[in-house]
């Protein structure tokens, strides 16, 4: 394990933590984070940093979480039986955005790093992460730019990284009782560590230094659009696909409340207002049935 340095990949997720947040600060006219340092009791500690009520983010996470554990849970086990009865540490950064106006998609990203270790044995580590956008009025020229700047974070890795990450997301990313994605996808990879640690660790910075280069224009191009009482209606009910996906099947969200993670962490990627009513529907051939037929379909769109 000479060659793992767990203190570096520390260092720079801290750091990622603080630029994205300034970013967004600084797209929401200066608008600021709590910020929440806290201490896991069983192992570990983490920073969650929340900004509330802006004028642009109605609510803006951005979470930095170093968990130590005895055990590795069972959302981890399963797919991986060889590491149960491991101790295991975990660290990384995990965000989600959700905007005030309808026409500004809600983002998601992650980077995470995780050691598992047994005496006697040789230590188990790998990286994972990923990014991904979760329109409600689809805009091609975003969903577009928002690939490539994906596209363009894998391709010094190599040329088929792209397409085999945002297969994974468009494959992860998906409501199965709703039979449809949550998004437009993006990039989600995991169990990375075949290349070596340092290679490993720099695709991973890679991927999550790339985040506010995907997110930050689409905001800005359009969080000043026009928007009616019902376009706000249908957000909240969107909202609602997202918290489903977070609360069923999303690995992060069960990896933490099963390994007695912060709840209160683990759940900032929720948003603050969200509806559901019985067999909603949007109305044929309208600009909410756009978003269907045009936007959360499984797509290439860097062709």
């Amino acid at each position: 394990m000479s060659n793992v340095n767990v203190q570096t990949v520390k260092s720079y997720l801290l750091e990622l933590q603080q630029v994205i947040c300034d970013g967004l600060s600084q797209e929401d006219g200066g608008a600021e984070f709590v910020v929440d340092q806290w201490v896991r009791p069983e192992g570990g500690s983490g920073i969650s940093r929340v900004l509330t009520n802006g004028a642009v983010f109605e609510k803006a996470g951005v979470n930095f979480s170093h968990v130590l554990g005895e055990n590795m849970p069972a959302s981890a086990t399963a797919a991986r039986p060889e590491l149960a009865g491991r101790s295991f540490e975990a660290m990384g950064v995990s965000l989600v955005v959700h905007p005030n106006n309808p026409h500004v998609p809600t983002s998601h990203a992650n980077v995470r790093f995780f050691i598992a270790s047994k005496e006697g044995e040789e230590p188990v580590w790998w990286f994972g992460g990923g990014l991904d956008l979760t329109p409600y009025y689809g805009y091609e020229e975003d969903c577009i730019h928002w690939h490539q700047v994906a596209k363009d974070s894998c391709q010094p890795f190599g040329s088929q990284l792209y397409a085999k990450y945002k297969k994974w997301c468009d494959d992860y990313f998906f409501i199965k009782h709703r039979n449809e994605p949550r998004g437009i996808g993006g990039l989600f990879f995991d169990d990375l560590f075949s290349q070596g640690f340092e290679k490993s660790f720099s695709f991973m910075r890679s991927v999550g230094s790339s985040y506010l280069g995907a997110y930050l224009p689409i905001v800005n191009k359009r969080k000043h659009t026009q928007y009616s009482d019902s376009q706000k209606d249908f957000q909240l009910h969107r909202r609602g696909r997202y918290v489903e996906f977070n609360l069923v099947y999303d690995r992060g969200t069960l990896f933490g409340l099963q390994s007695n993670g912060r709840t209160e962490s683990i759940l900032m990627s929720l948003p603050p207002e969200v509806k559901w009513s019985y067999d909603y529907q949007v109305v044929e051939n309208s600009h909410e049935a756009r978003l269907y037929s045009d936007f959360l379909i499984n797509k290439e769109w860097l062709d």
